[in-house]
């Protein structure tokens, strides 16, 4: 297997966060717990790697050149998702989670971008199609389904426009681990919040 197929495996798992809710194993507040739990330990993590220069053959296998020197994205993956689990209630922060450890992967095996730069235009359909569905399927349990459908378009074209692009700020890559949960379940609860 690739190092790029194993990244996406790994980033895949993750899934494991929002299903835990999904299926009823634990509740909102617990799963925001078990998410600080895993975002202590990544930040820990890190500040070996980065401090100390650990250097295990994990790190070569799944981190990006880019991230050498920086917070690595499973790091950052972490803290967005516990951010958005903290700030929104499950229906708006549930699909966010979804974009981001379902969506990015099935991007990225279609098509990378280097940071600075778009992704090729049947790259972001495809992620739209994924994110919308995502988080549609999870909107529609507990909104009407107009409301479900505009959110999840909203959100979807959030995360897509967050994956499709990666900006780079004064060197550093904002990496869309970071930036697709929060963009999307901020769009998913401005169009909640509009609706009543």
């Amino acid at each position: 297997m690739g190092d790029e197929l194993r990244r996406r495996a790994v980033h895949a798992s993750g899934v494991g966060f929002p299903a835990l809710h999904l299926l009823d194993i634990v509740d909102w507040v617990t799963l925001g717990y078990l998410l600080v739990v895993a975002s202590v330990v990544a930040a820990g993590l890190e500040a070996i790697r980065l401090g100390v220069g650990l250097d295990w053959t994990v790190y070569e296998t799944l981190t990006r050149e880019y991230e050498a020197d920086n917070v690595a994205g499973y790091a950052l993956y972490m803290f967005s998702m516990t951010a958005v689990a903290w700030v929104f209630d499950p229906r708006v922060a549930v699909p966010g989670m979804l974009m981001l450890t379902l969506g990015d992967p099935v991007s990225g095996l279609l098509g990378s971008n280097e940071a600075g730069r778009a992704k090729r235009a049947g790259v972001v359909a495809t992620m739209f199609v994924v994110c919308f569905t995502l988080a549609f399927v999870v909107l529609v349990r507990s909104v009407p389904l107009p409301t479900a459908a505009v959110a999840a378009a909203v959100g979807g074209a959030g995360a897509t426009a967050a994956d499709g692009f990666t900006p780079v700020v004064r060197g550093y890559v904002i990496d869309d681990n970071l930036t697709i949960p929060p963009v999307a379940s901020l769009g998913i609860w401005l169009v909640l919040f509009l609706s009543g």
